[in-house]
């Protein structure tokens, strides 16, 4: 499964484009997780450890605040892992129809 699996995809001249992603805001929930990481973690680890699936990955970063360009996680941050993501997820498909 890619990580690109919720990026919707168009066709220009015949050529394969990704189109705008637009991700919710990610609330704090007393049900968030906090986890610390070893070293290698990646987003996408993480995603499928509590989620089941790697495409997920953008939860995890939004509620971090992650830019995209953190291959891998720092072992001495704590990082928040959003466990209730049906709301998010519904928000997700309202702003990408």
């Amino acid at each position: 499964m890619s990580r690109y699996n919720n990026t919707p995809i168009q066709k220009k001249d015949n050529v394969r484009i990704f189109s705008t992603t637009f991700y919710p805001q990610i609330p704090l929930q007393d049900s968030d997780k906090y986890v610390t990481v070893v070293m290698g973690t990646r987003v996408e680890n993480l995603a499928f450890k509590f989620y089941g699936d790697i495409s997920l990955w953008w939860i995890i970063a939004r509620a971090n605040g992650l830019t995209g360009t953190e291959l891998q996680l720092d072992t001495t941050k704590t990082y928040r892992i959003p466990i209730n993501i049906n709301s998010i997820l519904e928000e997700f498909t309202k702003l990408n129809g």
